[in-house]
């Protein structure tokens, strides 16, 4: 999009606590070209303009702190990028939307800006700021434009994409108690309410509690009265037809007057009443047959139409419903009429707003003729005229509230009758003259008995009231003190995520948890991968947490996801910041070791006020995350002189080090020796550094969740470094005599802990495999493979499937510039080609080191070079021209 030397270059949506809030925000690169030198004073009438076409731009503060600052700002001179924010805030406002966080930030590239902008539905605010920068340099270029057309688009967009107002009143009354909040199609109102086991899921007012029989039983409205009728509830009587003859024979059985309405209908649609000639009945017939089902004749009750709304076997709330109507001036015809009513505010199309537009269609003409009238009619200055006989809402009709009027007998048959049907949550439509009596005694009867009610009549009243009946319902759903949320076990940092996920994960399945897990291999749940591939991102969490079985998340979260979309929750239990060294830098706006821990912090910030911060103490740029936590911190090192460590335990606080060869905690100046390093046969009794800071980080988890340290001692002394438990980080194989190291370590950090821990084993002749991913710079992909220089004799260089727009065989020839004209390499073109060659250049008793691109490929060429015989090996001249498989 471009117009006037502006450019919007790109339109991001974080859809979780991301860098710039803890809310949903679009995040807009704008390149406001030659306006940056160009504020809002030097366009003249500019202001004006702006603020005609937008009035609520008058009630925002911006900086100067009180309603009309923005304005005076405008006044004062401002620029493009502030003025797109606070044109897409208000128009979100204009659309419904509840939404006030902007921010409008230089990004360090003249005239190019961050604009923030805080939404709820993502669609819509995209198209909003579309129209906003549209407008607004209309505005600045006294170009014509016609706003009030525009924002009725967003507006009418946004009737397609917000909550109904059911579905929003209990997603609000959820929110308001903190349980998560999932929606699951972009545009209806099915929701998932809760995380993993604890999950519950609405549609409007139907819930995964609502009985789908008893669904079945309110559609059949025969059936359902039979039902009632069995327990002594007033219904009308009636029969079901299947033509317009049929229909006037039972009718005059019956006697006038008579109701038709489908046999399967809902919201009113098709429902003519007081039907007292043969000439309404069927042309009331004619109207009702278009609908799903048999037609329903019953026995008109008089009265007025009550809804009784029941929830968990309680009355909750009460509407008096009247029909769709106008009033008559005297001068305008009834179409006149219903056109200028249907311009109050309130009424638009669907369910969406408190009242519905009104129709003139078929039902309305077959009610105005009862009425001796036309839609080009005109009735006298105070005739009421009626548009329908039904009362929803759904058809034009008002309401207004009862609940403290309802006779408690009546309240006790409306609860017995959705008792009976076996629903949570019921909407009881009953006739009688007076809801302040006992129906008995007056005739009435319950005529309908609705599965799915709407709940706007009682959310909104045209008058009385108003009723939050979304708090009933969550209560239902989630009685006070139930569980909602399962914990939520979130792990970054630079290196060491996947296994400390993986130690994590295994923790808590030895405590025999349903534990569900995203890591850079997959998505798994209690074991069993059931995605492959990088699952590291928002999307993988969000598969986990949708999870019916998932009793905890173990969740690995990496930088790139966060940078996409934000993170995958709202907040966590524990959240683990492993260590941060160099590692994609220069990629999304992150230059910097300080950018990129700004960055992993997000994790952080999203810990809950009753949860842990789990940081490394001895990464000074870890460590000082704790002043972000709204929780406790709890303290890893790798051992107990840390200074940072000794002045948290000094205040209370927790810690889990390493002292007198054992893996011990401490709270305060309490401390428990858990377990011997010697136990933990994965960090080779600690002499694997990196292994033992993951060890260290695990339990610290665990623990701070609370977790039975018999059950991390456990799962230390159980868990292996091994290619099943953790494939591809730092698995050691024997193959044919030879030793060989698979690692997925692609940054100087992980190159580093492998060199230390390699040169700790004595001297080999090693053979190093290995190809860098394209999607780092330069000098992070030299300085990784430097580290590597100290321990390895001889080079396997290969290119990787995805070379990330850099050219073939580019990332192997930088690599191979760093050597010496005494280091001896050779190419190859993929990884599987590169582990064969590798597995040629060594012999029995040297040690074959994998830098691993894909894991699971690479294992499969070391578990076929498995089968391959010593004596095969030294008669074969080249194992890659074998073709293994």
């Amino acid at each position: 999009m471009s117009s006037h030397g502006v450019t919007v270059r790109r339109v991001q949506a974080l859809r979780g606590p991301n860098l710039h809030a803890y809310k949903t925000v679009l995040r807009i690169e704008l390149d406001i070209g030659p306006l940056e030198t160009r504020p809002s004073n030097s366009f003249p009438g500019f202001v004006e303009r702006l603020t005609s076409w937008v009035p609520g731009l008058h009630t925002h503060e911006c900086s100067v702190g009180k309603p009309g600052g923005f304005v005076e700002r405008l006044r004062r001179g401002t620029y493009l990028a502030h003025i797109a924010e606070h044109v897409t805030l208000a128009l979100q406002n204009e659309m419904g939307f509840n939404v006030g966080y902007g921010r409008a930030r230089g990004t360090g590239e003249t005239g190019v800006y961050n604009v923030i902008v805080a939404y709820e539905e993502e669609e819509p605010a995209r198209e909003a700021f579309k129209t906003a920068l549209e407008l607004t340099l209309a505005a600045m270029f006294d170009e014509p434009y016609d706003a009030a057309a525009a924002i009725e688009r967003l507006r009418d967009l946004a009737d397609e994409y917000r909550l109904g107002p059911s579905t929003r009143a209990i997603v609000d009354a959820a929110r308001r108690r903190n349980i998560p909040v999932r929606r699951l199609t972009p545009t209806g109102s099915l929701v998932q309410l809760g995380y993993g086991i604890h999950q519950k899921r609405i549609l409007a007012s139907q819930t995964s509690d609502t009985s789908a029989l008893a669904v079945e039983i309110c559609q059949e409205k025969p059936l359902t009265n039979r039902v009632l009728r069995n327990v002594g509830i007033c219904v009308p009587e009636g029969r079901t037809v299947r033509s317009a003859d049929e229909a006037w024979e039972v009718a005059r059985e019956l006697g006038l007057p008579v109701i038709l309405k489908p046999e399967a209908g809902n919201q009113g649609n098709g429902v003519m009443v007081n039907l007292r000639s043969e000439a309404e009945v069927r042309a009331a017939y004619e109207v009702a047959r278009q609908y799903r089902g048999d037609v329903l004749v019953e026995r008109h009750i008089e009265g007025d139409d009550y809804r009784l709304l029941v929830v968990n076997g309680r009355m909750v709330a009460a509407a008096r419903r009247d029909p769709a109507q106008v009033i008559g001036d005297g001068r305008r015809t009834v179409a006149a009429l219903v056109e200028a009513a249907n311009r109050d505010p309130r009424r638009r199309t669907g369910h969406c707003s408190s009242l519905t537009r009104i129709k003139l269609d078929e039902a309305a003409r077959v009610v105005l003729a009862q009425q001796g009238l036309t839609v080009e009619s005109i009735p006298e200055a105070g005739q009421t005229v009626k548009l329908r006989q039904n009362c929803n809402l759904s058809t034009g009709g008002t309401a207004t509230d009862v609940t403290d009027e309802v006779h408690p007998s009546n309240a006790r048959m409306a609860e017995l009758a959705a008792q009976v049907l076996n629903l949570d949550v019921a909407g009881i439509d009953l006739l009688c003259k007076d809801i302040r009596r006992p129906v008995m005694e007056q005739g009435g009867a319950i005529v309908e008995v609705n599965a799915a009610p709407g709940l706007r009549m009682h959310l909104q009243p045209t008058s009385g009231l108003p009723r939050d009946v979304g708090v009933p319902i969550v209560e239902s759903l989630y009685p006070p003190g139930a569980p909602s949320r399962i914990p939520i076990i979130a792990v970054t940092g630079t290196n060491g995520k996947t296994t400390v996920t993986r130690l994590v994960a295994h923790m808590f399945e030895t405590a025999r948890q349903c534990v569900g897990m995203t890591n850079t291999d997959g998505t798994y749940i209690r074991g069993e991968r059931i995605l492959e591939g990088d699952c590291a991102g928002p999307k993988s969490a969000q598969a986990v947490l949708l999870h019916p079985r998932v009793e905890v998340a173990v969740l690995e979260v990496a930088r790139g996801g966060i940078l996409r979309e934000g993170l995958g929750f709202d907040w966590c239990s524990v959240g683990i910041v492993t260590n941060i060294s160099p590692d994609h830098l220069g990629m999304g706006g992150v230059n910097t070791l300080e950018q990129l821990a700004r960055v992993k912090q997000v994790v952080i910030e999203s810990v809950a006020k009753d949860g842990a911060a789990v940081l490394n103490a001895d990464d000074p740029l870890v460590a000082e995350m704790a002043a972000a936590c709204r929780g406790q911190v709890v303290y890893f090192a790798r051992g107990p002189d840390n200074g940072i460590l000794q002045s948290h335990l000094a205040q209370g606080g927790r810690a889990v080090f390493v002292e007198d060869g054992a893996i011990s905690t401490a709270e305060g100046s309490r401390r428990h020796r858990l377990v011997k390093l010697e136990r933990v046969t994965f960090t080779a009794g600690g002499a694997l550094r990196f292994q033992l800071e993951n060890a260290l980080a695990a339990t610290a988890a665990a623990w701070a969740q609370g977790l039975n340290p018999a059950l991390i001692v456990r799962a230390l002394s159980t868990f292996r470094s091994d290619h099943r438990m953790a494939p591809g980080r730092f698995n050691v194989l024997g193959l044919a005599g030879r030793q060989v190291i698979l690692d997925y370590g692609h940054n100087v950090g992980a190159m580093r802990a492998i060199a230390e821990t390699l040169t700790q084993d004595g001297s080999r002749r090693t053979v190093m495999v290995i190809g860098l991913p394209g999607d780092r710079r330069d000098e992070d992909l030299v300085a990784t493979f430097k580290a590597s220089l100290p321990f390895v004799d001889e080079y396997v260089l290969h290119d990787l499937k995805d070379r990330s727009d850099r050219a073939v065989m580019e990332v192997p020839r930088l690599m191979s510039g760093c050597l010496t004209d005494d280091t001896p390499y050779t190419f190859a073109m993929d990884q599987r080609e590169g582990i064969l060659r590798g597995f040629q250049r060594t012999q029995p008793g040297d040690r074959l080191v994998v830098i691993a691109d894909i894991v699971n490929e690479a294992l499969a060429v070391l578990e076929a070079l498995a089968d391959v015989k010593v004596g095969e090996e030294e008669t074969c001249e080249d194992p890659v021209s074998r073709g293994l498989e």
